[in-house]
C-alpha cells in the first residue's frame, strides 16, 4: 500500500466528524438533549446548540476551572436569572450564561470545538461555549460527560432571546488530526511546502 493511501485511511480514524457520525452519536446516547433533535439542527459537520429555559445574569465572565462546577459558579455570580420559555429582553454589555438543552457523554476519543453561527457577528453578539471543568473556551476535551453552556454579551444593542434559539455550533474532533502544514509535509516525504 503506497503512502497516499495509508494517508487516507488514517485520516477516516481522526478528523472532523461529518453528518452521518454525528446522527451516530444521538443515537447511542453520546450526544442528549431534553427536547428532540430534529434533522435540520445537524449540519454536514457540525451541531446547532441551542439555549435552554433560564439565562442567569451574571457579575462577569468566567470558567470555572479544573475543581468547580458551572452550577456553583452560577450561584456565585449570579445578579439575576431570566425565564427563556417566552421571549426575554438581554441588556447590551451585560454577562448572561445560559445552560443549553443539549449535553454530553462523549468517548474517550472524541473531543470538540465550538464557534458562533455566522448570525451572531452580524447581529453583534458575542457567545462563547463553557464546559463543567473547562479551562478554555469553545473547547470540548475527549470523552467529556456533562452540561454544556454558552455566554451571551449582547454588544450594540439588546436583544430578545427565546429557549431554542440557536446561537452555536459544535464540530466534534476524533483523535488528533495532523494539521494542514503535518499533512503537506506528509504527502512531500518530510519536506516543507515552501520546497515547491
Amino acid at each position: 500500500m503506497d503512502s497516499y493511501s495509508e494517508t487516507r485511511r488514517s485520516e477516516r480514524k481522526t478528523g472532523i466528524l461529518p453528518s452521518q457520525e454525528i446522527r451516530e452519536l444521538i443515537a447511542n446516547g453520546k450526544i442528549r438533549s431534553s427536547a428532540d433533535i430534529p434533522d435540520d439542527q445537524i449540519q454536514p459537520a457540525s451541531i446547532d446548540l441551542r439555549l435552554g429555559n433560564v439565562a442567569y445574569r451574571v457579575q462577569a465572565s468566567f470558567l470555572p476551572g479544573r475543581s468547580a462546577t458551572l452550577r456553583n459558579k452560577i450561584a456565585e455570580l449570579k445578579i439575576a436569572d431570566y425565564d427563556l420559555s417566552r421571549p426575554t429582553l438581554l441588556e447590551t454589555n451585560a454577562v448572561y450564561v445560559v445552560p443549553l438543552l443539549e449535553s454530553l457523554a462523549l468517548p474517550r476519543d472524541i473531543g470538540g470545538k465550538a464557534n458562533p453561527k455566522s448570525t451572531t457577528g452580524r447581529l453583534d453578539i458575542f457567545t462563547r461555549l463553557i464546559t463543567d471543568g473547562g479551562l478554555e473556551f469553545e473547547r470540548v476535551l475527549k470523552g467529556y460527560a456533562g452540561d454544556l453552556y454558552v455566554e451571551i454579551v449582547p454588544r450594540t444593542f439588546p436583544i430578545i432571546a427565546t429557549a431554542g434559539t440557536k446561537l452555536n455550533q459544535l464540530r466534534f474532533i476524533r483523535g488528533n488530526p495532523l494539521s494542514t502544514d503535518g499533512i503537506l509535509e506528509q504527502y512531500s516525504g518530510g519536506r516543507s511546502a515552501s520546497h515547491y
